[in-house]
């Protein structure tokens, strides 16, 4: 019993681990060392100036996002002023686009967004941008991906900051080498707008079928063909409207009755890239 009084009176010197100092931390404990050392963290998006918000969304310009969480915490304070009972309208603020899903983002030019078809099926978004960049500053990026595959669907959208950098962009991409494609690039139209159609002209006599077209030919090449037998008033492949492929046809009018049937009698069956092209007078219900 003494014994116990006297561990008590004597007791040895408490000392706290290391890890409990608060003054001074020390980390000399030998039975355990953990070297301290800076944690970099490093984003997986590729291109500096653009944000990547999903493995396979579209690409967005920094100052666009910068703007965007402005414009929503703005919302987010009116809308805590006014008593907002959080609930919120989902549909209005994402939609399904075309098998991508296409999200509203402040300070976007509609006027300067671009539909860009026939895409190889191994771009991406990042490359989309990284490309259209070479005609001005773009805001947003996006190719379109199937959602059962999840492959491309070898179309997409780039938004340019201006109007004039989007005209650029057409001039200067429209039918431009991508992988051994030809890119369609031109105005998008605006969500649930419908292109306009002009009339059709039927008061023709001299326009010319033309198939089994080579699949590189173009409007200018098919003029240039023809424009050896007389004067070409208009020259177009027809291309399909989802993929901006060509067709394999086109059309090509004649100045002349004359003029066509010499067009037709010498280039019906002329050998181009390897394929025998067919010519003769096109059917007036394909005006």
């Amino acid at each position: 019993m003494s014994f116990a009084v006297k561990a008590l009176a004597n007791p040895a010197p408490a000392q706290a681990p290391s890890v409990f100092a608060i003054s001074r931390p020390s980390y000399s404990n030998p039975c355990l060392s953990i070297p301290f050392k800076p944690i970099k963290f490093n984003l997986s998006c590729s291109h500096p100036s653009f944000l990547c918000l999903k493995k396979k969304g579209p690409i967005v310009r920094a100052s666009v996002m910068a703007a965007q969480n402005e414009e929503n915490d703005s919302v987010a304070l009116e809308e805590q002023e006014e008593g907002f009972d959080g609930k919120l309208d989902w549909d209005s603020s994402e939609s399904d686009a075309e098998g991508g899903e296409s999200v509203g983002y402040a300070k976007l030019n509609e006027d300067a967004k671009l539909y860009v078809g026939n895409l190889p099926y191994t771009v991406t978004s990042d490359d989309l941008a990284q490309l259209f960049q070479e005609a001005g500053v773009v805001e947003m990026a996006e190719v379109i991906y199937n959602k059962d595959t999840d492959q491309s669907r070898g179309f997409g959208f780039v938004t340019m900051s201006t109007v004039e950098e989007a005209e650029r962009a057409v001039e200067k991409f429209n039918r431009y080498d991508v992988g051994g494609r030809l890119l369609t690039v031109n105005i998008a139209l605006p969500k649930g707008s419908k292109p306009e159609r002009t009339p059709r002209v039927i008061d023709s006599g001299s326009k010319i079928y033309v198939g089994n077209l080579p699949w590189s030919m173009d409007d200018s090449r098919l003029e240039e063909i023809f424009s050896e037998h007389g004067k070409v008033v208009s020259a177009r492949v027809v291309y399909d409207r989802e993929s901006g492929r060509s067709r394999g046809f086109g059309f090509v009018e004649m100045s002349s009755e004359a003029e066509m049937n010499d067009a037709i009698s010498n280039l019906d069956g002329e050998n181009l890239e390897g394929r025998s092209i067919r010519v003769s007078v096109a059917d007036r219900r394909s005006f």
